[in-house]
């Protein structure tokens, strides 16, 4: 595609603002994706299982041209309850020769007023996520996503409590079993007293980090079942950098997303996958380029599936490369429908 190409000109940053206002001028047919891809995540009905990860519409201005993309589910933010500049640039570099993103962007964002009013006059069809953190300067977390909850719970068809960013500081440990425990009791709390009031209930999932012990891994899903939330996205970035890093910019500090976060991000999917013993549904996240890739994710133990970085290198036609692909490895496997998929390789189902 050649805007995509010339958008690979760009620096970064220059890129990704130019993308979003391209994005409306893309003209697409309706993605008819099969039935037996059709998706129910945590009470969502979804067309098929893969959708946009937060983080390329931060503040919620290309909802509707990213859903024609094709995209079953598209996630805004990360949002904070104060408009955020974010930390000084340059802060997102790209590793071409390891098809790889870091990014140490900082919740930039328009805040919640500005964000909230785009959800309220986006086309109510198609499934929009909230992805919520704090401000950078919050005296009490939980109070920032207190915030967000009660003003987007409205809005969105799902929020997700982002403790998993790498990019502001302490936020990583909230991730911790107590401080993670307080954090989603007054969430679950409050969300119970807006239903309570007559508002719909919305799913409430958590986005973890990828570079987690096995002890706080299991205490994380522990935690999660007794929350009452509804899933766990897995996973952020990672602040790892494996030694086959090859590009100039491997050292910058953020989070690196990209081809070689599929495998450790996989990894941890099936770990969580198994300590939660299919009592919450889960979403895949990390290094997905392909239809093989976000097909190993529900494998290991997805659900649901979303891209970011692997459309940023290959292209706003992703999403539907990886849908018809995974018609093709339903049909190799020998499975009827996708959730027949899910958490093949914990059964021991060996791949075709």
């Amino acid at each position: 595609m050649v805007a995509a190409a010339l958008l690979r000109l760009l620096p970064p940053e220059a890129a990704h603002r130019a993308a979003i206002r391209l994005l409306p001028l893309v003209p697409l047919p309706a993605l008819a994706a099969p039935e037996r891809l059709r998706t129910r995540l945590a009470g969502l009905d979804l067309p098929h299982p893969v959708g946009l990860a937060a983080g390329f519409d931060k503040n919620a201005e290309a909802v509707a041209p990213l859903l024609r993309l094709g995209f079953a589910f598209v996630e805004v933010g990360t949002v904070t309850p104060r408009p955020q500049a974010g930390n000084p640039k340059p802060r997102l570099f790209r590793l071409t020769g390891d098809g790889a993103v870091i990014n140490r962007m900082g919740f930039n964002n328009d805040g919640l007023d500005a964000v909230a009013a785009r959800l309220a006059a986006r086309p109510k069809s198609g499934i929009v996520g909230a992805n919520i953190g704090m401000n950078r300067d919050a005296a009490d977390p939980a109070l920032d996503y207190l915030a967000g909850l009660e003003r987007l719970h409205p809005l969105a068809d799902y929020l997700v409590v982002n403790v998993s960013s790498p990019n502001t500081p302490g936020l990583r440990a909230l991730q911790k079993a107590e401080s993670l425990a307080r954090l989603l009791e007054a969430l679950v709390r409050r969300r119970g007293e807006l239903v309570a009031a007559g508002a719909a209930p919305k799913p409430v999932f958590l986005k973890i980090a990828p570079d987690l012990e096995a002890a706080d891994e299991a205490a994380i899903a522990e935690v999660a079942l007794a929350s009452g939330i509804d899933g766990l996205i897995v996973s952020n970035t990672t602040t790892a950098r494996p030694a086959t890093l090859r590009s100039a910019r491997r050292s910058e500090a953020g989070g690196l997303s990209g081809r070689p976060l599929m495998a450790p991000s996989t990894a941890l999917l099936g770990r969580m996958a198994q300590l939660l013993g299919g009592r919450l549904p889960l979403i895949g996240v990390g290094g997905i380029a392909s239809a093989e890739d976000a097909y190993a994710k529900i494998r290991a133990g997805a659900t649901a599936v979303q891209v970011y970085t692997g459309m940023v290198q290959e292209g706003p036609f992703l999403v539907r490369r990886i849908v018809r692909g995974l018609e093709a490895l339903l049909d190799r496997d020998g499975h009827a429908d996708i959730s027949a998929a899910v958490g093949a390789d914990l059964r021991g189902e060996r791949a075709a």
